[in-house]
């Protein structure tokens, strides 16, 4: 049976009552959040083969009160309440947004012929309920296109609930994204795709059931769904700035963003949807994608991923108003809700600019000062240019973790002093703290003492020593959720209150089952080779194929001359290979179809059940691909991370 949550402690109370009556929450964000609803799911409960995919009512009780529990930030329950706001909006003639039935927006856009949709969610269940929500109330139109403003995952994972992948073969529907998007809406997944997986159950708060003393809220939305994913190449690709479609009848101006949000991400503007300015110019609409949501966004998630550019960041929301803003009456984005006028939007863009600028300049003026990093987070504060307003609070992202960011993108993990070169790994340097404070018993009564004066962040750091030196220490594991747990209520960021009571919920009762890590079919088909390779990669294990040395030859029937031939080689403990030949020497050449190796590398076959089938030929000594094949690692989710 779970353990349950503990109460908030007498310094909790005390540090949140500070906080709430330092917030003063500003009418004009639930005017906006709630403007234009004109429907709502008929239930709220979306579901896929009897699972449920998406529950409105987990978080009903963030709608029943104004007021803060006392376990939680009151500027993130104000936040939480606005994105528990549900149903179909009308943003403005001819355009809506379903909000409230993923993490992101989906928005409709009605073209000459039919729907133009941006961003079909993350799962393919809540991407289809919105198009039904929308049909129902709007009048039934077919899609006539998708754009995906971005590279991530809760952008276009959904598309297949709202296009049949025929349709968009046969011409019918255009899929158009920014360039490079195919390879980054996988690339990271390829790589880093289990631990980034396990990661992400810490910063969204997965596993944590919802209440006022666990899963409130994600910052950006609401919460994360299940369900089915997939991915259908783009047909059109936006090359660069300026660049112009029209879109069954609509024109579009593109801005190209890439390595800000996102590795490849664009906004874009209607300039023709708007109403006539002053002078008689129509006024448009400006998408800004996910470069500006309602909160401060992360420059390196909690989950994990490459640290991103701050400066470039601040540099395209600018470009976007010197393109842009003067002409803009509306701006809507992926997720949150719509800015209206033509003041108001630029407001929005300056603060989103300057603070993702001020994070940025701030950073390295302390860096190359001499500070590290984890003195730089101590030092800064935001300023009240960025607390006066939500937008530009710390709700997703948060200044502690985003200054580290700036500095690993320009100085990287380490900090200069060679003290911190070599650190023991945790275990190991655990038993020897635990040591030299006198053994576990008297490490403990310390960190009880420094957790009655309410020093938790110093609670959390000692006894993370002793769970590492012995996760047994039952006394040791139930301190330090005790710890996270009053961490988790103090903090502003969900995605900080996510990860402190995830951590604690796992000391109390455990990770959660370790399973294999999940594939993705409906994402392979953005698989390329040298992907599937890679992927193949750094599942080698290494130790086991020492002096072993094979070239293999691969031939994929279902590709293009250029990218049918391979050279797939292992040397000195490591895998590389050779596009566009085949080697000589080779001890085996392999005759397939990607689609059929995408299956096979998957995991939904193996290569004897290939052979056997046929599916694969085998030209040579079928014994050198055991030496690659059979020496390769599995991965699974549910790792420990609050233990070893």
């Amino acid at each position: 049976m779970a353990a349950s949550p503990k109460p908030p402690t007498r310094h909790t109370l005390d540090i949140l009552a500070t906080s709430a009556s330092q917030f003063t929450p500003d009418p004009a964000d639930t005017e906006r959040a709630n403007r234009g609803l004109i429907a709502t799911h008929e239930t709220g409960l979306i579901e896929e083969d009897g699972r449920t995919v998406w529950d409105i009512s987990r978080h009903d009780f963030v709608r029943e009160s104004e007021v803060a529990p006392s376990s939680v930030h009151a500027s993130l329950w104000h936040q939480a309440r606005l994105n528990a706001v549900h149903g179909l909006f009308e943003v403005a003639p001819g355009l809506w947004q379903a909000r409230g039935y993923d993490i992101s927006n989906i928005s409709f856009l009605a073209g000459e012929r039919g729907w133009v949709i941006i961003d079909p969610l993350t799962s393919e269940a809540c991407a289809r309920a919105c198009l039904d929500l929308a049909n129902a109330e709007l009048g039934e139109r077919p899609v006539t296109a998708v754009i995906y403003t971005h590279s991530h995952l809760d952008h276009f994972g959904g598309v297949r609930g709202v296009v049949d992948e025929a349709a968009v073969d046969a011409g019918e529907v255009q899929i158009i994204a920014p360039d490079q998007f195919m390879r980054e809406a996988v690339f990271e997944n390829v790589i880093a795709g289990p631990a980034m997986g396990r990661r992400a159950s810490y910063q969204f708060g997965m596993t944590l059931p919802a209440g006022p003393l666990q899963h409130v809220d994600c910052g950006l939305g609401k919460a994360t769904p299940t369900g089915t994913i997939g991915l259908i190449p783009p047909t059109i690709s936006i090359m660069e700035t300026g660049q112009e479609l029209v879109v069954d009848g609509i024109r579009i101006i593109f801005q190209l963003t890439p390595e800000a949000e996102a590795p490849a991400e664009m906004n874009f503007f209607f300039p023709d949807k708007g109403e006539a300015g002053p002078d008689g110019k129509p006024m448009g609409w400006l998408c800004m994608a996910e470069n500006c949501s309602h909160n401060m966004h992360n420059l390196l998630p909690l989950r994990g991923a490459q640290a991103r550019d701050s400066l470039g960041w601040s540099k395209y929301i600018n470009e976007a108003l010197e393109l842009f803003g003067a002409d803009t009456a509306l701006m809507f984005a992926s997720h949150h809700w719509p800015r209206w006028g033509t003041n108001d939007v630029a407001e929005f863009l300056r603060q989103q600019r300057d603070l993702y600028r001020w994070m940025h300049d701030q950073t390295m003026r302390l860096a190359n000062k001499g500070l590290t990093p984890t003195e730089i987070a101590d030092e800064l504060a935001l300023p009240s240019a960025f607390t006066d307003q939500i937008h530009t609070r710390g709700y997703y992202g948060a200044l502690i973790h985003n200054v580290k960011a700036v500095y690993q993108r320009y100085l990287g993990w380490y900090d200069g002093n060679p003290a911190r070169l070599w650190n023991h790994q945790p275990t190991e340097a655990g038993r020897r703290y635990v040591e030299l404070a006198g053994g576990a018993d008297a490490l403990l009564v310390h960190a009880q003492a420094a957790f009655d004066q309410g020093d938790y962040r110093w609670v959390a750091e000692v006894v993370n020593h002793l769970v590492f030196a012995d996760p047994t220490n039952t006394a040791g594991r139930e301190l330090q959720a005790d710890a996270l747990e009053q961490l988790g209520y103090q903090a502003e960021s969900a995605t900080w209150r996510n990860a402190y009571l995830t951590g604690a919920m796992e000391l109390r009762d455990g990770p959660p089952p370790a399973r294999p890590a999940p594939a993705r079919p409906g994402m392979a088909v953005a698989l390329t080779i040298d992907m599937i390779f890679d992927a193949l990669a750094i599942r080698l294990k290494a130790e086991e194929v020492a002096g072993e040395r094979v070239i293999s030859n691969w031939q994929f029937t279902d590709l293009d001359d250029g990218a049918a031939s391979w050279v797939l080689a292992l040397e000195n403990q490591a895998i590389h290979y050779v596009q566009g030949r085949h080697a000589d020497d080779a001890a085996v050449t392999v005759t397939l179809t990607k689609s059929d190796f995408v299956q096979i590398t998957g995991g939904a076959m193996t290569f004897i059940d290939a052979v056997t089938a046929g599916k694969v030929e085998l030209d040579g000594d079928p014994s050198a691909l055991v030496t690659i094949f059979g020496n390769l690692d599995t991965f699974e989710t549910g790792f420990p991370i609050v233990e070893p």
